[in-house]
């Protein structure tokens, strides 16, 4: 009787034993994976960018695959990727990209916004990464109007809540007509709804440009001269140093130059105004 008993201690005592070892190399195993957990690679920050997608060449949608494709769209992918965090686009109306921004709905946005004094109030703006500048498009036969001056009681469509639409605003008896997208108001121009159209040139040439020359005509007098930039919440200075830092990366690399060439076949200035000279 003795010896079962002594039997079943030694069985329980083994058993004991094993267990304990059991779970010391399971608290073992798990201190050794935990530097393996630590050396995942870490997820890239991903930011929200608004922009209007029917501002060509700058971004707007592929008919065939309604991928994003454009200027801006290139410029903010190249930047992403030197400054090593993704991006989501959010298509908007133009109207609603500044207060966007404010609210912190989206993180930023790119779209061909001008920089001016009245948006700098509402938003930070990064370095100008081009120079545009408004210009005037008419019907193809239109004779009347050959410089600003001839706006004066005219019918004028612009986009809305652009620097155009701002402009337009001051001419003398102006019909204003204001619209979403350009391809509207160039329509409109071709219905005989409206005399002339203001807006960027860039924007406006590339249209006229798809249309093959047939319908419309762009004014050889530029009313001013505006950079654009990337717009982001006021005081975020974070953001804008990471785009800043961005920008000048890809124009030291040679990125930037290559994206330019590819829209507008030209090389970029060499300096744009607000830019800091090296």
């Amino acid at each position: 009787m003795r010896n079962f008993r002594k039997q079943v201690l030694v069985v329980l005592l083994v058993g004991l034993v094993g267990l304990m070892g059991a779970l010391l190399a399971g608290c073992g195993s798990k201190q050794a994976a935990a530097p393996a957990e630590n050396n995942k690679p870490q997820q890239k920050p991903k930011y929200t960018v608004a922009m209007e997608a029917s501002f060509a060449p700058f971004e707007f949608r592929d008919e065939k695959t309604g991928e994003l494709k454009g200027f801006d769209v290139d410029l903010m992918n190249a930047i992403a990727k030197a400054q090593g965090f993704n991006v989501e686009y959010k298509d908007m109306g133009f109207d609603g990209i500044i207060a966007s921004v404010q609210t912190g709905s989206v993180d930023m946005a790119i779209s061909g916004v001008s920089i001016t004094d009245k948006r700098k109030q509402q938003v930070d703006f990064s370095l100008p990464y081009y120079m545009s500048g408004l210009s005037i498009a008419v019907s193809k036969d239109n004779t009347s109007i050959k410089s600003a001056k001839d706006l004066k009681g005219k019918r004028i469509a612009v986009q809305i809540a652009t620097t155009g639409a701002d402009y337009a605003a001051t001419i003398p008896g102006a019909k204003i007509t204001t619209f979403d997208h350009v391809t509207e108001a160039l329509m409109e121009i071709k219905n005989g709804g409206v005399d002339a159209l203001v807006n960027d040139y860039p924007v406006s040439y590339y249209y006229i440009k798809l249309n093959g020359g047939k319908d419309f005509k762009i004014l050889e007098e530029r009313i001013n001269s505006e950079p654009y930039g990337i717009v982001v919440k006021k005081g975020n200075t974070k953001m804008l140093n990471l785009i800043n830092e961005g920008l000048k990366k890809i124009k030291k690399n040679g990125e930037f130059a290559k994206i330019y060439k590819k829209w507008f076949d030209q090389e970029p200035p060499a300096y744009l105004p607000g830019e800091p000279q090296q």
